[in-house]
């Protein structure tokens, strides 16, 4: 189950990186371009894919 967090994070985080570094106008379903202020947007999708990452990480670590 916290491997699907994380990789839920890595895909939100991504995709909206992506969506904004790229000139989408629209939010499409990227959680964090809906809640958060434009100013935000790049640097919350950033730290998505950070703690994602640390999250597979840290699972993949943990199994041995």
């Amino acid at each position: 189950m916290i491997e699907l967090i994380g990789i839920l994070l890595v895909v939100q985080g991504g995709g909206g990186l992506l969506n904004r570094l790229l000139g989408a106008h629209s939010p499409s379903w990227f959680v964090q371009l809906h809640v958060l202020p434009p100013a935000l947007h790049v640097v919350a999708s950033v730290v998505m894919v950070l703690l994602g990452v640390a999250v597979l990480t840290g699972t993949r670590k943990r199994r041995g």
